[in-house]
């Protein structure tokens, strides 16, 4: 059997093996590594510095790939000699490897500019995951860094690095961010979106020197200005990695040069990726790496045939919450060349098209990439667009994106990252019956990358797949075009901490009643409290403390933890009942008592009278807490439910949640407060407690779920704590706990909180408790208490009913 020697354990060498192994080969296969990690989706190394991946995540190929397909992974092993002659390869650890072919696929490297003192402490490149790991070691909330280098690799790192807190500043040597990617526009549009985001962008500085004793203290550019920083992050560029071509005698130019078979000019030596030259061509993008790996697998298992023609530079991506889609010549001044263009500065979109004899020959996306794949099938097919002058911005009325979908080649690229078209994943529908997106992307890792093509692939799982099963909420409003996923992503990475703020920049700058209350619930739970909260933005009954009823009167409910009263509280409630005529006084279901049919004008003196905490009958948040009486004075009980429960309200009241959260606690598995229909229920047993959760009493019935059992009270609410944080972290605005516990699946919420590991549990309990002592209607906690009167504002009925 031949034996195959792999230099390269990234994403083009693995992907090339992948394609090798389709064609069943007789190959000893040796895959060498200089990491010491299996191999991983670089694309997504942003992603795990911002916090939002982890490095298990990002996994493409676990240990048991390689072991299934009997490949010898030398991890750690850097490989620093090539003898063409002896067909042997030497490793930094003395070994020495035969091989029969030998694929180079040994990437590039970080491109370091001369610059002063460049090796000080504090200074980090963002190539690798070992890159990635001692920047989120060394970043946090106040550092100043500074990201030199304003291509892709820069912006990625800017965007994790103030994600984790640093105070970030992009200089970039040029005029234009990615100016290989845009043209001066399209840099100002990006550039611009990033200075209001937080980021300060300087272009056209040359850095001159690291300044400080040791560490970085600053940085310092030509002509003498400076800047302070506690980290440096050099992103200036790459170059190939060639090192070894050399010493295997190999022809180079740039990089290994190879023909159209990705072959080199040894026969028995094949290079693919980052490392090579094909038609004076070096790649920097997935895309085109994956599509050589499938010519040269086709070549070295003597299936030759495939060649590899180059591939159309595009990149799609988002940076910072900005959808950027470059692709062909973005130079518009190359003769007979014309340009069609749109710009909106106030909704940050540019689009410019490039056409030369009425064919396509560049675009460039800036906040809408929407049509980008229609623009992509152009740029391939070299279609005329005589005839579609008048649609080549702006597709005609009635042409939406199914009908785009229908309309692609099934060669046209979908996943641009991850070089998937659109005949891959058709294909992958009909043969492995996919239909999800999660299943799509585990079986062909379309939009496993940026995440851009997302829409692009549920469109498509749309038209193919009849059961197609959507995965992702819609947007929340016309006001606020992102999904509520995209908006934590943006809320959080950019730091945004007002709603005006969020909708001034991704929105229409009004809101409605829609979007309003959702984005103040998601700066709330974001951070804890610790944001600028908006009244105004808040539901009517929020805003009075009073649900309001369809005749305009409202409906005031005082706080009567766990339905334990006194006769002073109910004194003063009839007191209050009769000094303002109330309509109607109710015993509730939640063994509270409703005083219906106040007049607003009321609200404030009626709050006053009861001198009371509002019982948050209207709230998207906790409701009450059911209680049974308990081992006081039933002689069935056998825990303190009644203590419990106005615990556990104590603890959990005045906090906003996706939606109202109804609780219970019951001393005996008689059950007589309903606690296994409730969101959270407390079950005491004998010795023990069980916490159940996403129980139902609605229009549908559901038995709460078992999260755990415990055997003390404190246990008990702790759990009850940690799911409820837990919650308000995860689920969608709006969704019950019901719903949301079923969409998880029990097993993963007990995984994720109450049999997690103790520095998770510890953050759920410690986010929450900062969320209580922030809330700005805690105020029973507090020397001083303040009655919901200080909150009520007075509004004309017709504003409010409207």
């Amino acid at each position: 059997m031949k034996k195959l020697v792999v230099v390269g354990n990234g994403m083009a060498g693995v992907a090339c093996v992948e394609q090798i192994l389709r064609h069943a080969p007789k190959f000893e296969i040796t895959i060498f590594g200089d990491e010491t990690h299996v191999n991983y989706n670089r694309i997504m190394l942003s992603s795990v510095l911002a916090g939002e991946k982890s490095l298990d995540e990002i996994v493409l190929n676990g240990l048991d790939w390689y072991q299934q397909n009997s490949i010898d992974l030398r991890l750690g092993v850097r490989i620093v000699d090539v003898d063409p002659a002896a067909k042997t390869v030497t490793g930094d650890d003395g070994s020495i490897t035969s091989f029969d072919k030998l694929l180079l696929a040994t990437g590039s490297l970080p491109l370091i500019p001369s610059i002063e003192d460049i090796k000080k402490d504090g200074v980090f490149v963002f190539r690798n995951l070992d890159d990635t790991r001692a920047l989120l070691e060394r970043s946090r909330p106040g550092l100043k860094a500074v990201v030199i280098g304003g291509g892709l690799l820069g912006l990625e790192a800017a965007r994790g690095l103030q994600v984790q807190g640093c105070d970030v500043t992009v200089v970039h040597l040029m005029d234009t961010l990615m100016e290989r990617q845009l043209d001066a526009t399209g840099g100002s549009y990006l550039a611009d979106k990033m200075n209001r985001l937080g980021v300060t962008v300087l272009l056209g500085l040359s850095t001159t020197a690291i300044l400080g004793n040791g560490k970085v203290e600053g940085v310092q550019f030509k002509g003498g200005r400076s800047i302070p920083a506690d980290l440096v992050v050099v992103a200036a560029g790459i170059r190939p990695s060639v090192e070894l071509g050399h010493k295997a005698g190999l022809e180079i130019k740039r990089a290994i040069v190879v023909n159209d078979y990705m072959e080199t000019s040894h026969p028995d030596i094949f290079a693919v990726g980052e490392c090579v030259q094909h038609n004076g061509i070096c790649y920097g993008l997935v895309a085109p790496l994956l599509e050589q790996g499938k010519v040269l697998a086709a070549t070295i298992t003597g299936n030759k045939g495939p060649t590899y023609q180059g591939t159309i530079l595009a990149s799609k991506l988002k940076i910072m919450g900005v959808d950027v889609c470059s692709a062909g010549e973005i130079n518009d001044k190359v003769d007979g060349s014309e340009v069609v263009r749109y710009e909106d500065p106030s909704l940050g979109v540019y689009k410019k098209l490039t056409l030369k004899d009425n064919k396509l020959t560049g675009v460039i996306l800036v906040g809408e990439t929407s049509d980008s794949h229609r623009y992509m099938e152009w740029l391939r097919s070299g279609t005329d667009l005589a005839k579609l002058r008048r649609q080549l911005l702006f597709p005609e009325p009635g042409q939406d994106g199914g009908l785009d979908v229908a309309q692609m080649s099934d060669s046209e690229t979908v996943c641009g990252c991850m070089g998937v078209t659109k005949g891959t994943i058709i294909h992958a529908v009909h043969d492995k019956g996919l239909s999800t997106l999660a299943q799509l992307r585990e079986c062909t890792r379309a939009s496993t990358g940026c995440g851009s093509c997302t829409s692009l692939c549920q469109q498509l799982l749309k038209a193919v797949v009849p059961e197609f099963q959507e995965e992702t909420k819609k947007t929340i409003c016309k006001c606020v075009p992102f999904s509520e996923g995209n908006l934590r992503e943006i809320l959080r990475s950019q730091k945004l901490k007002s709603v005006q703020e969020v909708l001034e920049i991704y929105g229409n700058g009004l809101g409605c009643e829609i979007c309003k209350p959702a984005l103040s619930y998601m700066l709330d739970m974001l951070w804890c409290g610790d944001h600028d909260e908006d009244r105004s933005a808040r539901f009517i009954n929020d805003r009075v403390h009073a649900n309001i009823q369809k005749d305009g009167t409202f409906s005031v409910v005082p706080r009567i933890r766990g339905g334990v009263t006194s006769p002073a509280e109910l004194r003063r409630i009839a007191d209050v009942a009769d000094k303002y005529q109330v309509p109607m006084v109710k015993i509730t279901g939640s063994q509270r008592i409703d005083l219906l049919g106040v007049r607003k004008s009321d609200l404030p003196k009626i709050w006053a009278d009861l001198g009371m905490p509002s019982g948050q009958a209207y709230t998207k948040g906790v409701r009450m807490v059911k209680t049974c009486v308990g081992t006081d004075f039933c002689r069935f009980g056998t825990q303190d439910s009644t203590s419990a429960g106005i615990e556990l309200e104590r603890r959990l009241e005045n906090l906003y949640t996706p939606h109202k959260v109804k609780m219970g606690a019951v001393g005996c598995p008689r059950n007589c407060a309903e606690a296994t229909v409730k969101d959270i229920g407390l079950i005491g047993q004998e010795g023990s407690w069980q916490v159940v959760v996403g129980g139902a009493a609605g229009k549908s019935v559901r038995k709460a779920d078992l999260l755990i059992t415990v055997e003390t009270t404190e246990e008990a609410l702790q759990a009850a704590e940690m799911f409820f944080q837990y919650y308000r972290e995860n689920a969608n605005y709006l969704e019950r706990t019901y719903d949301f516990v079923v969409r998880f699946g029990i097993e993963r919420v007990r995984k994720e909180t109450v049999y997690a590991t103790d520095a998770v549990k510890h953050g759920l309990l410690d986010r929450l408790h900062k969320s209580k002592a922030l809330a700005p209607d805690a105020w029973l906690e507090r020397e001083e208490p303040r009655t919901p009167t200080q909150f009520v504002q007075i509004e004309p009925l017709e504003t409010v009913l409207a």
